[in-house]
């Protein structure tokens, strides 16, 4: 008897553990606001200090081929936070196409958890239409509907289960954006259920201009010992159709290096500071016992030129502006492993789903990263489109990148292998003239693909 008592214990814990092993994960998604793809200290940047976020590459697994497909307007995070939100592309994600509004017959990332048995808590920055965040989570805040604020007075809004979020309810925070949204994620990790996976969504505003870190971490980075990029430039070479854009104006023509190194110094002071914040919400998953259970993303919404090719803003096609740090740590995910699969933001919500256990929408383009992500596949995509406005659109792979401007009549060729800073344009090169005819055959194929609205009027690519 004792012995087939035990034999039943025995048999009880297993399962226990089988089913511990099969329940999903919690996801924790930690989002920055404008952080380009070089500005993590273990990902190759020297100058920048960034002790947590190191800790989960060092941890997890790092995408630092990815990338968003541009935008149809200067607040580029606008469809980038969509195409994330929707998993699908550029043209298709919002509606109307220059707005922020998201169509509700397309379910979102949280409502597709939801209704595969998460909570979903919203917080931070949600730069698109209010219906589409009451939708999307059922608790959350405090809120910012916005795009860029004043980091020490921002305008928000605790989470109203009404979803009308009125302009008599909001209030202007006290403290730190950045240190406010970090102590709302930390509750509600204390709060967390044990019965029920949870999503967490935490929309930070830094590093997004205004560049005002806390005095304590503007006073570590030494402006006149900031590397200036090899790409920078005085000026752009010519007119790319969106010079004279908000982001562009912060700083006059043409750039001197001492200003941009001063850029420069104030965006890696608010990235420090956002890291510095991360690792508080990180100890927090730990000391409750959850993080062995959570899947940790990290993300940025889009990049940023400051000073490179005589740019400041995200209003281009360039590497510096279409690249964004992704990592995945968590659960049976590789740890300390590098990917250059290219992938697009829009592709973390199929991955999602799949490492949630959770169905996947109808009408998603984004794929789902988990063939490389265990090792079964090297890369899913093979090339990447992306746009901006009607003056510029992309096409790369692997090696090759074409930029092409449409309005102007301008190409730009580059090597990405032998010229990763995107400095030598060979569009001119007879010998590269073969390539450069297969990559214009490419993106008309993307532009078909996308539904691009100059493919029905298709632009002369000639250089």
């Amino acid at each position: 008897m004792k012995r087939r008592i035990g034999w039943i214990l025995t048999c009880l814990l297993f399962t226990s553990l089988a089913l511990a092993a099969a329940s999903p994960p919690n996801i924790l998604f930690l989002f920055s606001d404008d952080q380009r793809h070089d500005t993590i200290h273990a990902l190759g940047n020297g100058a920048i200090r960034t002790p947590h976020l190191d800790r989960l590459v060092e941890s997890g697994l790092a995408f630092t081929h990815a990338h968003i497909m541009g935008a149809m307007q200067g607040a580029v995070c606008v469809p980038s936070r969509a195409m994330l939100l929707t998993g699908r592309s550029l043209f298709r994600c919002v509606a109307p196409l220059s707005g922020s509004a998201i169509p509700p017959s397309h379910t979102l990332l949280p409502e597709a958890l939801r209704a595969a048995g998460y909570s979903t808590i919203g917080l931070g920055k949600w730069h698109n239409d209010r219906p589409a965040f009451a939708r999307a989570f059922d608790q959350g805040g405090p809120i910012f509907f916005g795009g860029m604020s004043d980091h020490r007075r921002i305008a928000l809004h605790d989470f109203d289960p009404s979803g009308r979020y009125t302009k008599p309810h909001q209030y202007i925070g006290a403290g730190w954006d950045t240190a406010l949204f970090a102590d709302a994620a930390i509750r509600f990790l204390r709060q967390a259920r044990a019965d029920q996976p949870f999503f967490l969504y935490a929309a930070f505003t830094s590093p997004h201009d205004p560049r005002t870190p806390p005095p304590e971490f503007a006073a570590r980075c030494d402006a006149e010992k900031i590397p200036l990029p090899p790409n920078f430039l005085p000026e752009h070479p010519f007119d790319n159709g969106e010079l004279t854009v908000r982001d562009e104006r912060l700083l006059p023509w043409p750039r001197t290096p001492a200003a941009v190194r001063g850029e420069i110094a104030l965006y890696y002071g608010m990235i420090e500071h956002l890291d510095a914040e991360i690792g508080r919400v990180l100890r927090a998953l730990e000391e409750t016992g959850l993080a062995d259970k959570t899947l940790v993303v990290f993300a940025g919404d889009n990049g940023l030129a400051v000073g490179q090719h005589g740019l400041l803003g995200k209003q281009n096609l360039y590497d510096h502006s279409l690249r964004v740090p992704l990592i995945l740590r968590g659960p049976g995910l590789p740890k300390g492993r590098k990917s250059d699969a290219l992938c697009y933001l829009l592709d973390v919500y199929p991955t999602l789903c799949e490492l949630a256990g959770a169905p996947t929408p109808e009408g998603l383009e984004g794929r789902s990263l988990v063939p490389v992500v265990r090792g079964e596949k090297r890369q899913v995509r093979d090339s990447l489109f992306a746009a901006y406005r009607h003056v510029q659109r992309m096409v790369r792979d692997e090696r090759w990148k074409l930029i092409s401007y449409p309005q102007a009549g301008r190409l730009q060729l580059f090597d990405l292998r032998d010229d990763p800073w995107e400095r030598r344009d060979l569009s001119g090169d007879p010998a590269h003239a073969g390539r450069l005819a297969a990559l214009q055959e490419r993106l008309r194929v993307w532009q078909r693909e996308t539904g691009d609205p100059l493919a029905a009027k298709p632009q002369p690519l000639t250089r």
